[in-house]
Formats: C-alpha cells, sequence, structure tokens
C-alpha cells in the first residue's frame, strides 16, 4: 500500500509540475506590458538585463567560491 501511495504521489505531482506552466501562460494578459515597453523605449531595459546578470554572476562565483572552500576544509578533515 505504502509503495501504491508513493507512485501515485509521484504520478500526481509530475501532472502538476507539467501542467503547472500552460495555466500560467494563459493567465497572462497579452495585449500589452506597460512596463516593459516604456524600459524598452528609453533603452533602460539593458540596464535592467545588465544588473540583473552582475548579480546572477556573483551569486555564482560565490557559490564556486564557497564550494571551494568547503573542499578545502573537508579534505583537512579527513586527514
Amino acid at each position: 500500500m505504502n509503495n501504491f501511495n508513493t507512485t501515485l504521489c509521484r504520478i500526481v505531482c509530475c501532472f502538476l509540475l507539467i501542467t503547472f506552466p500552460f495555466t500560467v501562460c494563459f493567465a497572462q494578459d497579452t495585449d500589452s506590458v506597460e512596463m516593459a515597453d516604456a524600459l524598452l523605449s528609453d533603452g533602460k531595459i539593458y540596464v535592467v538585463v545588465t544588473v540583473l546578470s552582475l548579480i546572477f554572476v556573483g551569486i555564482t562565483l560565490y557559490l564556486i567560491r564557497l564550494d571551494k572552500r568547503i573542499s578545502k576544509m573537508e579534505k583537512e578533515r579527513k586527514s
């Protein structure tokens, strides 16, 4: 019975994960996005993309550096 519940739960979760993006996609208003149009017409969209890219790169570099430090500490502890 437990195996059946686990399998059923996995099937339901997979179904929800597959169908959820479609419901969100259809829920959006496609007439116009005023904020995006204003940023694009002013040329500020490039500033937004640049700032978001820098934040993403910064977080990625931080996580890589943190992983190296943790790996080093694990090696020292094993020795």
